[in-house]
């Protein structure tokens, strides 16, 4: 007697696997954020006998660092989306300062670099900051898509070539006595105001619009692209060029923020953005990534900064620390596309 095979009976999910997927996307790093603020909370007592939350002024500071590096990191994340990555973005911000800054000069300046341009309306030096760097990302663009080189190798160029364009600009001189006007879009909460306005906005444009699905679509497979007629150079030129502006803006937002436009600013700012794309979910693999993620993962980069400060950790060592987490962050991810493969 032949026997008969008793189909299997559906397997069903387990309590964590049906919670994770009612829970929103980025409730896991969203937990580690609050963890992590939870832990420098207890060193705080036990190491300094103080809070680490409960301080208005290290909150400010949090905030005001998360702002500049969130504004960068919106654009790096859509980059990363598509594959690909932008080393320029510290550089850029210190070109598009120093230009912003030496049109936003008054005339109380002792030695104005250009004299017959003092005393601009405001509008003039944030078009030109916010201009300087849409021009670099639109050339990052440019030379990604129609020369073929990688945008390793293309963004790394602009980074040496921006940051030495500002030296040259400046002469290594910091360029100060900027208006009032100018300088008020990096007092308060303007820095902060600025960024949640930009997270919106590229928020809704990723999730809502033909650009956003066009990006996501590069990025999970280029030749799918290619042969469905989205325009894949067009929309990397675009998105390439977000990158940029958002950088200058950034570049401006600093240095309205401290007054004064300096080629040394925005040093390593580039892979603070990357790193906080990448713990916030961004994929290095590309087709993945959301500006929600984003936004913890440069909250998450403030507070161990402002937590390793607090409990007297030294500055080499904190930059040892970030790089093991932008390593540990890439792995992480390395790891979780093998599994899905």
């Amino acid at each position: 007697m032949k026997a008969t095979a008793t189909p299997a009976a559906p397997q069903q999910p387990s309590f964590f696997a049906s919670l994770r997927h009612k829970l929103p996307k980025d409730t896991g790093i969203f937990v580690v954020m609050v963890g992590i603020a939870l832990i420098f909370e207890m060193f705080g007592w036990y190491v300094r006998d103080q809070s680490f939350l409960l301080n208005t002024n290290r909150l400010i500071l949090i905030v005001l660092q998360v702002a500049i590096i969130g504004i960068i990191a919106v654009g790096v994340t859509q980059v990363i989306i598509t594959t690909g990555i932008d080393l320029s973005s510290g550089s850029v911000i210190a070109l598009a300062a120093v230009v912003a800054a030496s049109l936003a000069q008054t005339s109380d300046s002792l030695s104005p670099m250009y004299p017959s341009l003092v005393n601009m309306p405001a509008v003039i030096p944030i078009a030109a900051g916010i201009g300087v760097g849409l021009l670099a990302g639109a050339v990052n663009g440019v030379l990604i898509t129609r020369t073929g080189i990688p945008p390793f190798i293309a963004t790394l160029g602009m980074m040496v070539s921006a940051r030495g364009l500002a030296q040259y600009y400046t002469q290594g001189n910091p360029i100060s006595f900027l208006s009032d006007g100018f300088t008020s879009i990096g007092q308060g909460a303007m820095p902060v105001v600025i960024f949640l306005v930009v997270a919106l906005l590229f928020h809704i444009a990723l999730k809502h619009t033909r650009y956003g699905k066009y990006v996501y679509a590069i990025g999970g497979n280029m030749t799918s692209a290619k042969v469905s007629g989205i325009n894949v150079n067009k929309y990397l030129i675009i998105v390439y060029t977000i990158a940029g502006a958002l950088s200058g803006l950034a570049g401006v937002v600093l240095a309205a923020r401290v007054s004064s436009g300096q080629s040394s600013m925005g040093m390593s700012y580039e892979l603070d953005a990357i790193a906080a794309a990448v713990i916030g979910g961004s994929s290095l693999m590309g087709g993945v990534g959301r500006i929600t993620g984003t936004l913890i993962g440069a909250v998450i980069l403030g507070l161990i900064k402002s937590g390793f400060t607090f409990v007297g950790v030294d500055a080499y060592i904190q930059d040892i620390i970030k790089g093991i987490i932008i390593v540990a962050a890439v792995s992480i991810d390395m790891h979780r596309n093998r599994k899905k493969r």
